[in-house]
C-alpha cells in the first residue's frame, strides 16, 4: 500500500493527545503514549463505558460496508480519519465481500502513517491506498493523486465519517466540508456518519468535552436534528438517524435472546448517532 501526501511530517509528538491514538487506546491498541491513555482516563471517568462504546462504533463500520458492498454494490470508499488499523479495516471488510473492491484511507496522524503500509496491504484484485492530509483541508484530498489514481469519482463512492465530525466545532464548517466532498462524487453515491451525542447523557458528555478542550483537542457533540441536518438533500438510508448500537445490528440468535434476555443491551448505551444517505 502506498503512502501519499504532500504534508509528510518530520516527527511525531508524543507529549500531545492525538485522538487517533486516544481511539486506538480505548479499542485495547498498543500504539498510543501516555499522554493519550491520560486523556483516554480522564474521558473514562466522566463515561465509565466508553471503551465499550468505541467498540460499538468500530462494529458499525462492519455492519455499513457490509451493507454498501452487499446491498448498495458499492465497489469504492474514501475513508476519512481512519484512525491507526486494527481488525475490521474497511479494506478488509469491503474486499471480503468483494475482492475488487477499492479503499483510499485518510489521516492526519503521523502514527496511522507509519503504519499504513504494513498493515493495509490490499487484495490482488482490488486496490487500497493512504492520504496523510486533514479534513479540515477536503481539496488537498480531492486531489490527491493518490486517490484519482485508484477511485473512478464518476462512479458511486461511499464516503465514510466515521466519529470525526465531532472535532469541527462549527456546523457552517462541518456542512462545508461535506459539501466538497460530496459535490466531488456522483448520484448513486453514499455518506456514513456516526457523531457523539450528549442526547443520552448531556451530564456525561459536558464532562468529556471538558476534558478534551483541556487537552487542545476540540470536541463538539451533536444532536439528533443537527447529525440529521448533515444530510439535507440525500436520501436517508433506513433507520434514519438512529443509536449506533440500533443502526442494523447483527441479528443475535433466537436461542440466545431466549435463554439470556438479560443479554439485551439498550440501544442508548451507547453515546453515538449513525446514520447513512445516498446522494440523489
Amino acid at each position: 500500500m502506498d503512502q501519499q501526501g504532500s504534508k509528510l511530517p518530520v516527527e511525531i509528538d508524543t507529549t500531545v493527545a492525538h485522538e487517533a491514538r486516544v481511539y486506538d487506546y480505548w479499542l485495547g491498541g498498543k500504539d498510543n503514549f501516555a499522554a493519550d491513555r491520560a486523556l483516554g482516563d480522564a474521558i473514562a471517568e466522566h463515561i465509565p463505558t466508553i471503551k465499550t462504546m468505541a467498540r460499538a462504533n468500530r462494529a458499525f463500520v462492519g455492519r455499513a460496508v457490509r451493507y454498501l458492498v452487499q446491498e448498495c454494490g458499492i465497489r469504492q470508499f474514501l475513508d476519512i480519519g481512519t484512525g491507526i488499523p486494527t481488525s475490521g479495516n474497511v479494506h478488509e471488510v469491503a474486499q471480503r465481500a468483494e475482492p475488487s473492491s477499492r479503499v483510499v484511507y485518510v489521516d492526519n496522524d503521523p502514527i496511522v502513517l507509519a503504519h499504513a503500509r504494513a498493515l493495509m496491504t490490499s487484495g490482488d484484485e482490488g486496490a487500497t491506498k493512504f492520504i496523510f492530509a486533514d479534513l479540515h483541508d477536503p481539496d488537498s484530498i480531492l486531489s490527491d493523486p493518490a486517490l484519482t489514481g485508484t477511485l473512478d469519482l464518476r462512479q458511486p463512492t461511499a464516503v465514510m465519517l466515521v466519529a470525526v465530525l465531532m472535532y469541527f466545532r462549527e456546523n457552517a464548517e462541518v456542512q462545508q466540508v461535506l459539501g466538497k466532498l460530496m459535490e466531488a462524487v456522483p448520484a448513486g453515491s453514499y455518506l456514513t456518519i456516526t457523531h457523539p451525542t450528549a442526547d443520552f447523557d448531556p451530564e456525561a458528555m459536558a464532562g468529556v468535552v471538558a476534558s478534551a478542550e483541556q487537552s487542545g483537542i476540540p470536541f463538539q457533540p451533536r444532536d439528533q436534528a443537527e447529525v440529521a441536518a448533515l444530510f439535507d438533500g440525500m436520501d436517508l438510508v433506513e433507520p434514519g438517524v438512529a443509536p449506533v448500537l440500533a443502526w442494523r445490528p447483527d441479528p443475535e440468535p433466537a436461542e440466545i435472546t431466549k435463554l439470556h434476555p438479560e443479554r439485551q443491551v439498550d440501544p442508548r448505551s451507547a453515546y453515538y448517532w449513525a446514520a447513512m444517505g445516498r446522494k440523489r
